[in-house]
Formats: C-alpha cells, sequence, structure tokens
C-alpha cells in the first residue's frame, strides 16, 4: 500500500491524461466542448465512487477520495500560473491595449457591483428562507466575491475552442484575467477576518490599488530581469526556455505567496512583458519551443482540472432539493446581474477602444463562467472552523452548483448563440475566396491524377479508390459580394503577407527589432479597420520618418548638441531601417498581386479590384523611396552609419545561413554547429553595444553629476 500511496499522484495524472485523449478524439469533429466533457467524467467519477461502486476496488476508492481532498492551495499553485501565463503570452499586444479600458471596467466596477448585488440577494434569502438565517452581511459579500469573478481557466478554455473574433475573444479574456485581482482582494476582505490571515485595516479602494500596483509593478520588473539574463548569457535554447518556465513560477509565488499580492496580475504583466519586449529579442528556435511547450502544459493543465473539479464537487456537495430550489434562484438572478453590470456601463463601453456591440453585450453576458478559481476559494472557506458549518456546507454547495450549471449551460449553448448573432459567420467575400481555394486544390489535384495514370509503372494500381482519397468538390456558395467587401478581404490577405514576410526579415537580420516593432505595430492598426481603410494610410511609419527634420534642427543649440547628435543618428538608422524594411514588404505585395493575378484563386469579378490594391502599394513605395532619398542627401554621416550596421547585420545573417545549410547538406553536425552560431551571436551583440556607444562629452556630463552627488553628501 505504501507503494502505491507513493505512486498515486503519478498514476492519477496518467489516467487522467489518457481519459483526456480518448474524450479529445471522440469530440473531435463535435461542437461539444471539450473542457465541459472533462467536467462531466470527474462528475460521474465522483458519484460512482461516492455510490459505492469502486468498494470493491479499495486503491481506486483510495485515489479518487485523495482527489477529492486535494488541497486547493495546490490547484491555485500548479496549475494556475500555467494557464494564467499562456493566456497572457498568447495575448497580442496591440489588441489588448486597445481592449484594456473595458476589461478594467468590467474586472474592477463591474465585479465590485456584481459582488454587492450578490451579498443583497443572499442576506434577502437569508431574511426570507428557513435555514439560512446565518447569511450575514460579510458572509454575504464574502460569497458574492468569490462567485462574481468570472474564471480564466474556464473562459480561456472555452474561447481558445471557438475561435471567436481576436478582438472580442481579448476582451473577455483580458476580463476574466484582470477580474481575479479585484475578486481575490475583495474575498479576503472578508475570509481574512476568519481565517486569521490578519486582514488589512485599510480602505478596499486602497487595497485594491496597492493590489494592482504591486503586482503589475512586480510582474513587468521580473520579465525585464529574465529576458535582460537570458539575452546576456547567449546559451542554449533548453536554459533559456527553463529560465522563462521557472520565472513564470517564481513570478506567481513571490507574488501570491510571499507578498500577498495577486499572482494572476502578476503573471499577466509578466507574460505580457516578455511577449512584447522578450520576443523580438530571443533566438527564432527559442520562441517556437514557448509556443509548443505552453500549448501542451496548458492541454495537461486544462485536461486535469476540470476532471478534478468535477471529482471534488461530486464528492464534497451535499444534495438536497430545497437547497437546489436556492441554486436555481441564485443561478438566474447572477446572470441578470451581469445582464444589469453590462447595460450600466455600456454607454462608456461601447465609446472606449474598439467599442462593444449590443450582440457582443449579450455574450458577453452570457459568457461569465466560472470555474477551478471559484471551488478553490470555496474549499478554502469549507477548511476555516471559525467559519458555521451551515455556512460553509452552503457556500460550497452553491459554488459548485453554479460552476456545474455555468459550464452545462452557459459554456455548452454558446456556440449556438454565437452563430444565432452571427459573431462567429465568415464574410461572404471570404466565403467565396475559400471555395476558389478548395477548387483550385481539386482541379491541381485531378490534373495530377491524370499524369499519374499515364505513368505506365504506375499501371494496374486501382485508380478508383486512389480517386476516392483527392480532396472534394467544394460545392458553390451562394452568396453576393460587393466590390468593397472584396477588396478589403484581399487588403487582409495581403496584410498577411507583409506579417510573414516582416518576421522573415527580421529574422534574417535586415531590419533591427526597433524598426520591426513599428511595422508590426502599424500592420496591427490597419488589421483595426479590416481592410476597409487602404493600404498606403501609413501615417504612424511615415509620421515617424518625417519628423527627423524637427530633431536635425536642434542640434544647433549649444548646450544638448551631443545629446541630440547621439539620438538624431540613431533616429536616423531607425528611420533607415524602416524605410528598406518598407519597401522591402511593399514589393512583395506586389508580388502577391500579381500571382493573384496570374491564378484562378480569383474570379473575374474578385480580380477587377486588384489594380486598385497595385496602386496603393506603388504609392507607398514612391512615399517612402522619396523620404530615404532625402535622408541621404541631407544627413550622408548618420546615413552612411545606417548602411554600415545594415551591412554587419546582413553580412552576419549570410553566415548564419551558410553554417544552416551546411547542417542541412550533412556537412556538419548540430552540435558541430553551435560553437558557430554562438560565435556570430556574440558578434552581433558586439554591432548592438556599437550602434548604442554614448558620446564621450555625455560620458563627461554623467561622470560630472555623480561627482556633485558625492561632494553634497
Amino acid at each position: 500500500m505504501e507503494e502505491f500511496a507513493f505512486l498515486q499522484p503519478l498514476l492519477l495524472t496518467i489516467a487522467g491524461l489518457v481519459i483526456g485523449a480518448l474524450l479529445k478524439s471522440l469530440l473531435k469533429h463535435s461542437r461539444f466542448p471539450y473542457t465541459v466533457g472533462l467536467f462531466a467524467i470527474g462528475l460521474l467519477v465522483g458519484i460512482l465512487n461516492r455510490s459505492g461502486l469502486f468498494h470493491s476496488l479499495p486503491q481506486l476508492t483510495e485515489a479518487v477520495d485523495s482527489v477529492a481532498n486535494i488541497n486547493p492551495d495546490l490547484i491555485l499553485y500548479l496549475f494556475l500560473p500555467i494557464l494564467i501565463f499562456d493566456a497572457a503570452y498568447e495575448l497580442n499586444m496591440h489588441i489588448f491595449k486597445k481592449t484594456l479600458a473595458n476589461a478594467t471596467l468590467l474586472a474592477a466596477p463591474g465585479l465590485v457591483i456584481c459582488m454587492i448585488l450578490t451579498g443583497v440577494l443572499m442576506v434577502v434569502i437569508g431574511l426570507t428562507i428557513p435555514g439560512y438565517e446565518n447569511w450575514t452581511w460579510a458572509f454575504a459579500l464574502m460569497f458574492g466575491a468569490l462567485i462574481s469573478a468570472t474564471d480564466p481557466v474556464a473562459v480561456v478554455a472555452l474561447l481558445h475552442e471557438l475561435k471567436t473574433s481576436k478582438r472580442f475573444s481579448t476582451l473577455v479574456d483580458a476580463e476574466s484575467l484582470l477580474n481575479d485581482g479585484t475578486g481575490i482582494v475583495c474575498f479576503m476582505l472578508f475570509f481574512g477576518v476568519y481565517a486569521a490571515t490578519g486582514g488589512s485595516d485599510s480602505s478596499p479602494v486602497m487595497e485594491f490599488i496597492k493590489v494592482i500596483s504591486i503586482s503589475t509593478i512586480l510582474g513587468y520588473f521580473l520579465a525585464r530581469l529574465v529576458i535582460w539574463f537570458i539575452t546576456r548569457i547567449n546559451s542554449e535554447e533548453m536554459i533559456q526556455n527553463s529560465v522563462i518556465i521557472l520565472s513564470a513560477y517564481v513570478t506567481f509565488i513571490i507574488s501570491q505567496f510571499y507578498l500577498g499580492v495577486s499572482g494572476v496580475i502578476a503573471l499577466v504583466a509578466f507574460g505580457l512583458t516578455v511577449t512584447y519586449v522578450g520576443k523580438p529579442r530571443l533566438k527564432p528556435q527559442v520562441n517556437k519551443f514557448m509556443e509548443h511547450f505552453w500549448e501542451l502544459a496548458t492541454y495537461i493543465a486544462n485536461t486535469l482540472i476540470f476532471i478534478i473539479v468535477g471529482i471534488v464537487i461530486s464528492e464534497k456537495v451535499t444534495f438536497s432539493w430545497s437547497a437546489f430550489g436556492v441554486l436555481i434562484l441564485i443561478y438566474i438572478f447572477l446572470n441578470l446581474f451581469r445582464y444589469a453590470m453590462i447595460s450600466m456601463l455600456y454607454p462608456v463601453m461601447k465609446r472606449m477602444g474598439y467599442g462593444l456591440t449590443k450582440r457582443e453585450s449579450v455574450i458577453l453576458t452570457w459568457g461569465g463562467l466560472r470555474g477551478a478559481l471559484a471551488m478553490t476559494l470555496a474549499l478554502m472557506v469549507s477548511y476555516t472552523e471559525t467559519i458555521p458549518e451551515d455556512i460553509r456546507n452552503q457556500i460550497l454547495f452553491f459554488t459548485a452548483g453554479i460552476v456545474t450549471l455555468t459550464l452545462c449551460i452557459n459554456a455548452t449553448t454558446m456556440r449556438w448563440l454565437l452563430n444565432k448573432l452571427g459573431l462567429i459567420s465568415v464574410p461572404s467575400a471570404r466565403v467565396k475566396l475559400e471555395y476558389n481555394i478548395h477548387k483550385h486544390i481539386r482541379e491541381n489535384s485531378e490534373k495530377y491524377l491524370e499524369r499519374l495514370k499515364a505513368r505506365d509503372h504506375l499501371t494496374g494500381a486501382n485508380w478508383r479508390k486512389v480517386e476516392h482519397y483527392m480532396a472534394s468538390s467544394p460545392v458553390a456558395p451562394i452568396v453576393e459580394t460587393k466590390e468593397k467587401d472584396v477588396i478589403s478581404e484581399i487588403r487582409l490577405k495581403v496584410l498577411d503577407r507583409e506579417k510573414a514576410t516582416c518576421k522573415a526579415i527580421y529574422e534574417e537580420g535586415i531590419i533591427s527589432e526597433t524598426a520591426f516593432r513599428r511595422l508590426m505595430n502599424s500592420l496591427d492598426e490597419l488589421y483595426d479597420h479590416d481592410g476597409k481603410y487602404t493600404l498606403d494610410f501609413r501615417n504612424s511609419i511615415f509620421k515617424f520618418c518625417e519628423r527627423s527634420s524637427t530633431i536635425n534642427a536642434l542640434r544647433k543649440t549649444p548646450v544638448i548638441h551631443d545629446w541630440i547628435s547621439f539620438y538624431f543618428r540613431e533616429r536616423i538608422t531607425v528611420v533607415y531601417d524602416l524605410g528598406r524594411g518598407f519597401i522591402i514588404l511593399q514589393k512583395e505585395d506586389l508580388k502577391l498581386i500579381d500571382e493573384l493575378k496570374a491564378s484562378n484563386l480569383l474570379d473575374d469579378e474578385q480580380k477587377a479590384v486588384l489594380p486598385t490594391l497595385k496602386s496603393e502599394i506603388e504609392h507607398n513605395i514612391e512615399r517612402m523611396d522619396t523620404v530615404i532619398s532625402a535622408i541621404a542627401d541631407e544627413f550622408p554621416k548618420a546615413y552612411g552609419h545606417a548602411l554600415t550596421l545594415k551591412s554587419i547585420r546582413m553580412l552576419l545573417s549570410n553566415e548564419k545561413r551558410t553554417v544552416r545549410q551546411m547542417i542541412n547538406n550533412g556537412i556538419i553536425s548540430e552540435k558541430d554547429a553551435e560553437p558557430l552560431l554562438e560565435n556570430i551571436e556574440e558578434r552581433a551583440d558586439e554591432v548592438n553595444s556599437f550602434s548604442h556607444t554614448i558620446p564621450a562629452s555625455m560620458l563627461r556630463w554623467m561622470f560630472f553629476v555623480k561627482k556633485r552627488e558625492d561632494w553634497k553628501k
């Protein structure tokens, strides 16, 4: 038995992952959410164990009981860092910044509104329904805090499955991540008294501000420290990845356990900083590994956590029909409260960021899922003996019931509601374009099949069986498309090509990190308008490039001459990189336009818009050529410095390509290539140091300031 107790956690993990793999395969072509299926399996296992079905297998009973009695902190510290960091790591920073205001409204005042309304409801229930007399305002508001926060685990998992609009899913995602900070702070204001944690004497508002600010600063600081470290050590990808993975857990533990602030908010800040600042500085191999690792880790965490929550609910909760009636009442009112809260905030939200439509507000209301986080807080309450037993049992039952109802009702009907409201419908222009793509694949396959039949060495093959495995013939859609819709859709395809090209030329060393970020930001801005803005609407890029003459005028000021000259030289370098990179992107766009014109992916009606797009792209090239020519004529020294840096980067990039080609050709092994690639990286770091050399006059001034401070002391 001792050996089994030792193996129990491992065997339970293996069993959970096997069940998850089987369920994933069964639901592959189903619209039933995978996470809800896992939750249902957990409920079923717990119910069967509780009914005594496993009594003939004492080891199995013991294993299920150990899951049912799991420490809530284990869920918090083991699974949450994985899920929260992955969600933050995958957030698009540009979209997140646009949705941050609305997400903050929902996560802070929105949650407080729902908490107060829920507290009022529970007090009313305590005054009117027998058996609930012990519900004081403190218990009611504590329950309101833990049940009002939408759960990041449940919401993120569902959105990943449904593949909703990136903008809307980011809003829901951000709300579920941010309101954890509000929920836990509000919960601890009431729970801390009973848990003897020495609750805070400060006001709730000040406590909230303190938690959010400390968590954000800590997450940002640790992320910058990690980025600095892994870019300086220049070691193997495994070490760099290990540092990031371990740092995610360290961030959560320091903030949640040692500082008593929000681990989730700290991880969100950590993940966003690593994504926005760190990704461009890391090696492509590191980023690729990170994406695959966190995808796998999230899948494992989701699989285990929903099974565990299902087992805990079925084993721990005592069911009664009278309590079930009250539960249904609370569930209905929680949805109404969330609708009322969103309605109150809607006039402001529809004017902020991307705005909010009425249809999206309905989904936002119905998407308020509760899950593992609420259950973890409820289990903490159930283990606190200073709280009356009936209150503990009722909070656990109501929380478990709300988690079950939101997952089984709200989550399973979400796809239907999204379809009904037209929020995941594909635009007609895209439908037609996708039809042409499938048609092209089918026609190409038919032509290739005919060539195969003509080959003598394939005579005797069962061609009917071969034809069975061809891509199916697509059914022509009956849709009407307007010219403006077609041109918008093709613009989005052009922007997709630009993004891919931008990443490629950055990895090749053709453009610098700063130029890469500005180019990607400009593409994000165009994406915001769904292809409705012309391709030559690049105000952010051209404004940055054309402001160089203003800075040059400041160079004549004697006091700050060296400072401005240094900054100006660096700016010209960025402008040149940005300009040349931008032109490369536009030339790739022209190639794409020519490819589309020559292919049968577009019909004649769609090809009619291509000249308009071509003229927009050519206008971009002409305008940027003018900017670069002006820089070369007016600032030859700074321009020469920019050319020097670019030439060095391209030289080093060519060395990298040569080494990789030798690896692919089998001339040298990957192990033998490691010191060669490391040497190239070291020289690349020297280039970066050279490009940021501080002028001597600046160093003298900094030395003088330091001496003056010493004299004052």
